[in-house]
């Protein structure tokens, strides 16, 4: 029997903790936890970072460091005084600080940064500091520690930078500038002479389990291991999975060794891919099942096979004698499931040291191989070293870059420093005279570095080479550059800011820094410079704007209606920048936003518009009113409805019709799915992206001009599926044992058990209606659950209490972690004795049992989290203090059964079979016969469970964290901590502040050119982006978007020969509707086809206004001649097959017979039948085609479902009908949506 003592049983549980004992700050960064890793997490509470500017791109830098939780945040704004204009892109500046005497853009953002995170310091310095002295400061924020990195936010003199920028890289300081110039923004990225980078990706190491060791005295001529010769020895190692992963050269280290080989756990070893010759003749397909079959199989069987194949298709090809002189066509396979061990270099010596080759020989079962990668060190120029030796600056979009458009920015830049330093002032916004100045310098910087290897000058390039011919200098977009350097745009600012501070992170050593430029130019958002479009500027905080874009830009942004759909991570970004943009200010203006969710702490380390009083608010509600605060003129609505074909009544026609642009916020492919269906159907631009932790992307929806989001394949379905023979019987993974206990532990017990056994309380008679419908394997698990939940209650004496549910819970972990392991291990070992063969090999472990009378502390958090479940099912009073539940255990004298084999089969086999057997159908009916007799009135009701991964206080991810390490023991499998636990069976998806300013920055920029009309100019004015802040500059990757996707009709011109999803046939019929008959008539005419079915568009169900086998019917016929004879067309007897055995006994029967009455009723029943068939669809064929829509789809029951649908079709006058058609070759045409108008 367990004794708790002190009650010390572990401290990795959240469901008791209240107030001091609550992790807040783990709580806030959960997403993070995700993406980054519990190890970096760690060492971000190190950095120290400074920023320099607090503009535009100085606040966003540290909003998102900040949110990121790095230790601390000192800001400098070098004393610059809030102004109107400031308020176009630093979002913390109001009327107020403008409006008070020297207020400093710092003093204006710090107090709303430091509430951002609170476990982050944030500070500022004074306006006169020395930056030169502040960066070797030892003791930051009271940390004791220097700075880790500094971020300069804005344009310095040349000197200080320069000099600020190698005290940096003298003492191991990471040194990042971002900048923004009116269209153009650059980010310089500095880890010194010699940075460490431990994880160059930050995607996930792989995990192998051994399933089979072998040692290989003499490798075979077929075999392929790079530098194994034919004939020397080699380890091939066997795993479980199809596909390793893994190339030659990487490292893994040894782990759960066994069986004598326990010495090798923790050694590293390299690896080598293994591959097979085969005749390219032979035409092997890799992917069909004989191929992955045999690769069951040992690796001398394997090769075995390939070698008869190899002789026999070389004999062919030898006595061909037209293949004299010619060499035999053999390709290369790899083997995917099997690597070699390289046990010549210095890691394989090392094993050999701890172990024999013979050793492997004794392999039997057990062993992974886990995935190592080898630090990375990169040496990193200094800024004045790259401002003038970099020969082609990477540009943001990957043409530019090609094309060495990024000579002008870089000559830009460097201008810049140079004109300042000459001036002492900065280019002033639209100056000529220092815009003509600035192309000067520029030509005379490029002109002075032509003899110079290597450098940046005025030079061809062709696909992003240097071609050494001196080119002009394009003076147009320097003297671009000069006029509008003092202006920035928040849609630069925020993709800087979000790529600045992602680049901070990587101080930690995760991830790999940008090489080491790159700069973004948007020329096409200066195109109208007329002077009285972009001037005068009196004083609007749109200032910026206006100077670039012009005051028709600006008039048309107050009067953009905006559907924002989402107001989560990437929704509170986008509010922030259609505030700061001035957009749905003006009277026909307005953004409106939904979200459905409320706000959590999890949401608070990335939602960067909600603080801690939020939570448990609706996000949309919060979100609009900061943004609101910011711009009191903004007319915003915030809704919390669902997007979907359940809320057109809501969003109808008048409302998608009214919209300027959709702007997709969303975490889900069928919600941005049906989003861009509504956008397709209404011509409207969709605004797209997403994120996945370092990961992003953006996609730009033009009408007409560009694919859509439903032209590419994407769904939220896991492709990865784990067998269920693996999770039930045979796991070797910690996530074995999470899916296991999330699928099976959690769904049975709490959700699925509880749900059909209320079904059944509620009304047994709708519950059996129901159970019709489910697959035997449901209907029997749904019996089962409902039985053992009446069970309970007979076994608690009618009512179950917390000390039922502690019985309840008890007796569920000597089931599932003892009994049924003894069962299982005792089938093992009878198979074993009848076979003679070994059982536990390969990943296959023997478990053990748990042991109540020898406990450990995790059987105690089982019952804990258990039996507080179950109370919370039975609607028992709970009990989270720890010391009090072990006072009831203890009172219980709770006492495991001695266990004795039960007879009972336990399923051993290794296939995913999930069928039932024989048997199962008797006991099913047996069971439902039980239950037919239950008194439900008698039942306690029961709560289910909806499986919520946030709440800490629902115990769910306690009883998944403690179910799962509970079998992690019983397989001797590694146990997971509980945030591995919470991330994989909550499918978290990981989310950073960084990636998601840095994308939503990005679209920022691309609705800009739809306000300014871009689309009419072409698709190519645009551009999409997938990219990685991860894995280096290489990763940022964009693109203009693709054009639509054709859809072949099949028919031949003149005739339309393809479509794209944005088109449709527009029929109307206002005055006189068509009927069916007539639509159909007319459909086969315009387009020479012969029409199958008429549907509602996109319907998948099998239903139809027309049906070409129903107007067939018209010419079935029954019918009797004089003498009693049936005549029957053969189409009826598909329609009724019953009627055929009638016919024929009709056929048999004398005419004086009396039974020929019966089968001759049944005749005239089918015949009566038909005819009203005939009468219905000749009704429908004839009538109106709107009618013939309402009999089809209209639902027959009253209710809300019938209601939704007569508001819907109240609201609108058309119908969208798909076709289904062909030729009278019978080849099968497509044609587009049919929106028809009645």
């Amino acid at each position: 029997m367990a004794n708790g003592g002190d009650v010390n049983w572990g401290d990795w549980m959240g469901s008791y903790k209240t107030g001091n004992l609550v992790d807040n700050e783990s709580e806030r960064i959960d997403r993070q936890k995700a993406a980054f890793g519990g190890e970096t997490i760690a060492r971000l509470k190190d950095l120290n970072v400074l920023i320099v500017g607090m503009q535009g791109v100085g606040v966003e830098t540290a909003k998102n460091l900040i949110l990121s939780n790095v230790g601390g945040v000192m800001v400098y704004d070098g004393g610059v005084v809030c102004k109107e204009e400031h308020r176009g892109s630093n979002f913390y500046v109001t009327r107020e600080h403008v409006l008070e005497d020297g207020t400093t853009l710092g003093a204006a953002s710090l107090t709303e940064l430091r509430t951002l995170n609170p476990f982050c310091r944030v500070d500022l310095l004074e306006g006169s500091t020395c930056l030169t002295e502040e960066i070797m400061n030892k003791d930051v924020l009271g940390t004791r520690r220097g700075y880790t990195a500094v971020v300069v936010a804005t344009f310095l003199p040349k000197q200080e930078l320069f000099q600020l920028n190698e005290l940096a890289r003298a003492n191991g300081i990471a040194f990042i500038m971002a900048v923004t110039n009116g269209v153009t923004s650059s980010i310089f990225s500095d880890f010194g002479p010699n940075h460490e980078i431990t994880d160059a990706t930050g995607e996930p190491t792989q995990t192998l389990a051994i399933s089979n060791v072998e040692v290989l005295d003499s490798k075979p001529k077929l075999l392929d291991v790079a530098g194994v010769k034919e004939g020397e020895q080699v380890i091939i190692v066997t795993v479980a999975q199809n596909e390793h992963g893994l190339e030659d050269g990487d490292v893994v280290v040894l782990e759960d060794m066994r069986q004598g080989m326990e010495g090798l756990n923790g050694m590293s070893v390299t690896v080598k891919r293994v591959a097979i010759a085969s005749p390219t003749a032979a035409k092997v397909d890799t992917r069909g099942v004989a191929f992955k079959t045999a690769l069951g199989l040992p690796t001398e069987s394997v090769v075995s096979n390939f070698e008869r194949q190899y002789d026999f298709y070389k004999s062919a090809f030898d006595e061909d004698e037209g293949n004299a002189n010619k060499k035999f066509p053999v390709r290369t396979i790899t083997i995917f499931n099997r690597l070699a061990f390289v046990l010549n270099d210095d890691k394989g010596k090392k094993l050999l040291e701890n172990t024999s080759v013979d050793a492997f020989r004794q392999y039997q079962s057990g062993g992974l191989l886990n995935q190592v990668r080898p630090p990375i060190f990169k040496q990193y120029r200094s800024l004045a070293d790259t401002l003038q030796g970099t020969p082609v600056p990477q540009m943001l979009r990957g043409e530019d870059w090609e094309l060495g458009k990024g000579v002008e920015v870089h000559l830009s830049l460097a201008a810049a420093f140079d004109f300042h330093e000459k001036n002492n002032h900065w280019p002033r916004l639209h100056n000529a005279d220092d815009a003509s100045e600035m192309v000067d310098i520029a030509k005379s910087i490029s002109e002075s570095r032509n003899d110079t290897e290597g450098a940046c000058w005025a030079q061809s390039i062709q696909y992003g080479f240097p071609m050494g011919e001196p080119r002009d200098v394009n003076e147009k977009r320097i003297a671009r550059y000069s006029r509008l350097f003092a202006a920035e745009l928040t849609g630069f600012c925020a993709f800087l800011g979000g790529a600045a501070a992602q680049e901070v992170i990587k101080a930690s050593g995760k991830f790999t820094p940008i090489d080491q430029w790159v700069h973004h130019d948007e020329e096409v958002l200066a195109v109208d410079e007329c002077p009285s479009n972009v001037g005068p500027l009196f004083g609007s905080r749109y200032d910026y704007q206006i100077a670039i874009m012009g005051k028709d830009f600006q008039a048309r942004a107050a009067n953009q209606r905006i559907f924002l759909v989402g107001c989560g991570a990437l929704g509170c970004e986008y509010l922030k920048g259609l505030a700061l943009m001035g957009i749905a200010t003006g009277k026909d203006g307005k953004i409106v936003v939904t979200d459905m969710d409320r706000i959590e702490v999890s949401n608070l380390s990335r939602q960067f518009l909600f603080r801690q009083p939020d939570v448990g608010h609706p996000k949309s509600v919060r979100g609009a009113m900061v943004v609101k605060k910011w711009n009191p003129s903004v007319n915003i609505e915030a809704l919390e409805k669902k997007v979907g074909d359940d809320s057109e009544d809501y969003f109808n026609d008048t409302f998608w019709e009214s919209l300027s642009v959709c702007w997709n916020a969303l975490d889900n492919v069928q919600a941005r799915q049906y989003t861009d269906a509504r956008c397709l159907f209404y011509s409207k631009p969709l605004l797209e992206s997403g994120t996945l932790g370092t990961k992003c992307n953006h996609e730009v929806v033009l009408p007409f001009r560009t694919s859509s989001y439903n032209d590419g394949k994407e769904s939220d379905d896991n492709e990865n599926q784990i067998a269920m023979c693996t999770l039930r019987s045979f796991p070797y993974l910690p996530k074995h044992c999470i899916e296991y206990a999330k699928q099976a532990y959690f769904s049975d017990y709490f959700e699925f058990g509880p749900d059909v056994y209320e079904n059944f309380r509620q009304d047994p008679m709708a519950f059996f209606e129901q159970l019709d419908t489910m697959d035997s394997g449901e209907q029997s698990r749904a019996l089962r659950m409902i039985k053992a939940f009446i069970d309970l209650q007979e076994e608690a004496g009618g009512s179950i209490d917390f000390d039922a549910c502690v019985r309840i819970a008890f007796n569920r972990m000597m089931k599932d972690f003892r009994t049924s392991i003894l069962d299982l291990s005792h089938s093992a070992d009878e198979m074993e004795k009848s076979s003679g063969k070994k059982f536990w090999t390969g990943t296959k472990r023997r478990p053990r049992p748990v042991d109540w009378n020898d406990p450990m502390p995790l059987l105690m958090e089982y019952l804990y989290s258990t039996a507080n479940l179950y109370a919370s099912v039975w609607r028992a009073e709970v009990v989270r203090d720890r010391s009090e539940f072990q006072a009831v255990v203890d009172k219980l004298k709770l006492e495991q059964s001695i266990w004795e084999p039960s007879g009972d089969k336990v399923d051993l086999s290794e296939g995913d079979n999930e069928e039932e057997s024989g048997d199962s159908g008797e006991d099913d009916e047996k069971l439902k016969g039980e239950l037919y007799k239950v008194d439900t009135s008698k039942l306690q009701p029961a709560q289910p469970q909806e499986f919520e991964k946030d709440d800490d206080l629902n115990f769910h991810i306690d009883f998944l964290t403690a179910a799962t390490n509970m079998r992690s023991w019983n397989y001797d499998i590694k146990a997971s901590p509980r945030h591995t636990v919470k991330v994989t069976a909550g499918r978290i998806i990981p989310a950073l502040a960084t990636t998601t300013a840095m994308v939503c920055g990005l679209v920022d920029i691309e609705f800009a050119k739809l306000v300014l009309g871009l689309q009419s100019q072409g698709s190519d004015k645009f551009l999409n982006s997938n990219i990685n802040l991860a894995a280096g500059s290489g990763n940022f990757t964009t693109f203009a978007p693709d054009p639509p996707v054709p859809i072949s009709t099949g028919l031949d011109a003149p005739q339309p020969v393809s479509f794209t999803s944005w088109d449709r046939i527009d029929l109307s019929y206002k005055l006189n509707e068509l009927s069916v008959e007539q639509l159909v008539i007319y459909l086969e005419k315009s387009f020479s086809v012969t029409v199958n079915r008429i549907f509602l568009h996109g319907d998948k169900e099998d239903r139809a206004l027309y049906n070409a086998l129903d107007k067939k019917k018209l010419d079935w016929t029954i019918s009797f001649d004089d003498e009693g004879k049936v005549s029957v067309s053969e189409g009826v007897y598909t329609q009724w097959p019953q009627i055929r055995m009638a016919i024929q006994m009709l056929g048999r029967l004398p005419p004086t017979s009396g039974q020929r009455a019966i089968f001759k009723a049944q005749v005239d029943r089918v015949k009566v039948s038909l005819e009203q068939t005939k009468e219905s669809f000749m009704k429908k064929f004839q009538g109106n085609v709107s009618d013939a829509y309402l009999q089809v789809y209209r639902p027959s029951e009253e209710g809300e479902k019938q209601d939704y649908f007569d508001a819907v079709f109240k609201g609108r006058d058309y119908l969208t009908l798909g076709v289904d058609c062909h030729t009278e070759e019978k080849e099968d045409i497509t044609l587009p949506c049919v929106k028809y108008t009645f």
